[in-house]
């Protein structure tokens, strides 16, 4: 049996989209590739607000998080982390002798402005990485007052974990002076796992062609140079049946409207964070509520394992909480083209499990 995936990626697929991955081979150096790179770039840019580069990468965002702060960071890079994912930066940074500094937030709380300025006033950063969107917490960042200070500082990178939440909430990428955002296919695309990708500033572009030792598959300054000097070609051989799938979907994404999608990502996280509240509590901040996935308080004492075993034979799947989390929370995403209607079933469905009505 299928079951529905309710969890932080991979997400649910549509039928259409995974066909779309069997469209027939074409050559990666052809002028049909091109054609392919650059309508998926310009419907990218609508997604993100920008009108900086657009690459793309074979690898999770985890692929482009490492090329940026190994490219773009000159002297020393402020790492902020509000759980699991803004230490898997710091740990990038670590491994590729990265001179780096660690901020972090206690699980549950976000980054404030104030840490940030706090870290930048003393000039010692270049760069710095913010986590929008933490699905081991289900914190939001309020990335826009971060961003308000951080334009304080013209010669920092501004690097963006977007992995998580872009397609399920705004990010105006221009507007927030962001040099480098990183999404990958698996999460509110609504597309399998395979391709990362990113927007990349002039300003990020001029740094890294500064920096020695970029790495090579990952280079930053090799991939914008290539897609700029190749008419949107690519280094190495990238994944050609997801392009098309991704092509397919960023269609459907614009047709729904870039509002309506944000929207209905916001009204699943009200539906969710509502049932999570009146049956058990939020453990995030409630000012820092995460719009495409709410992770639950497991007040209850219920166990998770046990629940999502029933749930597997009724066709659904949730998360347990993430690292030492496990257990202690229970997470359910409500990313990519999961309906509201979908997550009313689900909520049900837990309620008739464990007797809550």
């Amino acid at each position: 049996m299928h079951k529905k995936l309710f969890i932080p990626g991979p997400v649910e697929v549509g039928q259409d989209v995974l066909d779309k991955m069997a469209t027939p081979m074409i050559g990666h150096r052809t002028k049909e590739i091109s054609q392919l790179q650059r309508g998926i770039s310009d419907k990218l840019k609508k997604l993100f607000y920008t009108e900086n580069q657009i690459m793309l990468s074979t690898s999770s965002g985890s692929g482009f998080m490492e090329g940026a702060i190994r490219s773009c960071t000159a002297h020393k890079a402020a790492v902020f982390s509000v759980g699991a994912f803004g230490k898997r930066w710091y740990k990038m940074a670590m491994s590729n002798g990265i001179p780096a500094d660690l901020y972090e937030t206690e699980l549950g709380k976000a980054t404030t402005p104030e840490l940030v300025e706090k870290a930048l006033s003393t000039n010692t950063y270049d760069l710095v990485t913010i986590t929008h969107n933490e699905t081991s917490t289900g914190v939001m960042n309020p990335i826009e007052e971060i961003s308000t200070i951080i334009r304080k500082y013209p010669n920092v990178i501004f690097c963006v974990d977007a992995v998580s939440s872009a397609a399920g909430t705004k990010i105006e990428v221009d507007r927030l002076g962001i040099d480098i955002c990183i999404t990958s296919t698996q999460k509110a695309l609504g597309l399998p796992p395979g391709l990362a990708i990113c927007t990349m500033s002039e300003k990020a572009y001029e740094r890294a062609k500064t920096v020695k030792n970029r790495g090579l598959y990952f280079d930053m300054v090799e991939i914008y140079e290539t897609i700029e000097k190749k008419d949107n070609q690519y280094p190495s051989t990238p994944n050609v049946s997801l392009m098309f799938a991704l092509d397919y979907q960023l269609d459907r994404i614009l047709a729904e409207g870039l509002d309506n999608r944000f929207n209905r990502h916001l009204e699943m996280a009200h539906l969710v964070r509502n049932w999570g509240r009146q049956h058990f509590a939020l453990f995030a901040d409630e000012k820092y509520l995460s719009n495409t996935l709410t992770t639950v308080d497991n007040t209850r004492q219920i166990s998770v394992k046990d629940l999502n075993t029933e749930l597997g034979k009724r066709g659904f799947l949730i998360s347990n909480g993430y690292g030492d989390l496990k257990e202690k929370t229970f997470r359910i995403a409500h990313m990519a083209d999961i309906t509201p209607d979908e997550i009313k079933e689900l909520l049900s469905v837990i309620e008739e499990i464990l007797n809550l009505k």
